[in-house]
């Protein structure tokens, strides 16, 4: 009788759980989500290292190194580089300097170092409109042959600027 009692007990407690569950009521919102993209840039670039250069030699010395754009997914660029840091220096004639020496050089956007990289947006930057991955741009440097200059270490510093 005892288990007969038990099986009851827990059938009417099934029943009144059951009850409860039917007996339940629910409620729903929603709430908006959003984000703000904002368009921006970021450029970053490796040293540039001639090398030796012989001023006796009849040879110019060439030398590349990149500079790097990270924009915002369909971002318009441009990047320019400035003169240089060294006195008397222009975008068409860069000086790299050891004390009260000069030596000349140039950098190009293009591989035949025909078109002088520069700073003036729309006549010698380089544009471009920033697509998935990382924009590598080449540096094309030169120093001429034939330049008079004395025995030394010759540094300049170059900025660069991404306008978008």
């Amino acid at each position: 009788m005892t288990r007969f009692k038990n099986i009851a007990t827990l059938s009417v407690l099934g029943v009144s759980i059951l009850s409860q569950a039917a007996n339940a009521a629910t409620a729903t919102t929603s709430f908006a989500v959003s984000a703000t993209v904002a368009s921006g840039c970021a450029v970053t670039a490796l040293p540039l290292a001639f090398g030796s250069y012989d001023p006796a030699g009849a040879s110019t010395v060439d030398a590349t190194t990149s500079v790097t754009v990270l924009c915002t997914l369909g971002t318009p660029y441009n990047v320019g580089l400035n003169a240089g840091g060294t006195a008397g220096a222009s975008v068409a004639t860069r000086k790299l300097a050891s004390g009260l020496n000069r030596l000349n050089y140039t950098l190009y956007t293009d591989t035949n170092r025909s078109a002088v990289w520069g700073n003036t947006v729309g006549t010698d930057t380089v544009s471009g409109t920033y697509a998935i991955g990382q924009a590598a741009l080449t540096v094309y440097g030169r120093i001429a042959s034939g330049q008079a200059v004395a025995a030394g270490t010759y540094t300049d510093t170059i900025t660069v600027t991404i306008t978008y």
